[in-house]
């Protein structure tokens, strides 16, 4: 069997959705939770020093799939072409254990109602036939993305397959090489005490802005604070990643 694999490229994706619209328009899905390629965001610091950080991710198509063993109705399999993990829509019963035990969260669902049948990701093998890419790399307006066999995307770009918070794939091994963005390097001196000041300045801002610690000091978050890829409902997943309109 011939194991093709994604690559994405942290440092040049900035979360514009074009993946994920482009992942739900070319195979048909309904708005909502039913991503197939979620993009997920999550903060890190604070101000000055915050960064927004992203993962465009639909499935690992694992060398070993942890969901396979899981199902108890034996709907999901790895094809021998490519190498992916693909449903067999007509064997699901939406017993759900698939999502239970995938650390990933790829097994996705239009619906949190009881019986509803598991779509994933399927690496467009629908396009790969017709000598074309998956939607995803050929969508990304920064090609973030890059796809091939394993062997060589692994010879072109590492062995990377983990990002901060995703989970160790030790066990799994997705074939989903990653690069992590570089560093933040600090292009303007950025004074908080003159900062402040300027603040204090424009007029009487009542306790808003009393001290450096009011402007740097974390206090709560309007994203995540970490990476989250496995969720309760569909509801936790839109949360999740920002976008309630699917």
């Amino acid at each position: 069997m011939t194991q093709y694999a994604f690559y994405f490229d942290q440092s040049r994706c900035y979360g514009c959705q074009a993946c994920s619209v482009a992942c739900k328009d070319w195979n048909e899905l309904q708005p909502g939770p039913e991503k197939w390629l979620t993009v997920y965001e999550w903060e890190k610091g604070s101000f000055p020093d915050l960064r927004i950080h992203i993962l465009a991710f639909g499935c690992g198509h694992c060398e070993n799939p942890v969901c396979l063993k899981a199902c108890p109705n034996n709907a999901l399999f790895k094809e021998e072409k490519y190498g992916a993990v693909l449903v067999d829509e007509s064997k699901c019963k939406g017993a759900r254990q698939c999502a239970v035990v995938c650390p990933y969260g790829a097994p996705k669902f239009a619906s949190d109602a009881p019986g509803t049948k598991m779509t994933k990701c399927t690496m467009c093998i629908d396009r790969l036939e017709d000598g074309k890419l998956p939607i995803c790399v050929s969508a990304c307006p920064l090609r973030a993305f890059d796809f091939g066999p394993l062997e060589k995307i692994e010879a072109k770009y590492g062995n990377l397959r983990q990002l901060e918070d995703m989970p160790n794939p030790k066990g799994t091994k997705p074939c989903f090489i990653v690069q992590e963005h570089s560093s933040k390097k600090e292009l303007i001196p950025y004074n908080k005490t003159q900062a402040l000041e300027l603040m204090r300045s424009r007029g009487d801002l009542g306790t808003l802005f009393e001290s450096i610690e009011d402007v740097t000091k974390v206090e709560g978050a309007v994203r995540n604070t970490r990476l989250k890829m496995k969720h309760a409902s569909g509801r936790d997943l839109l949360d999740a990643t920002r976008s309630d309109n699917g």
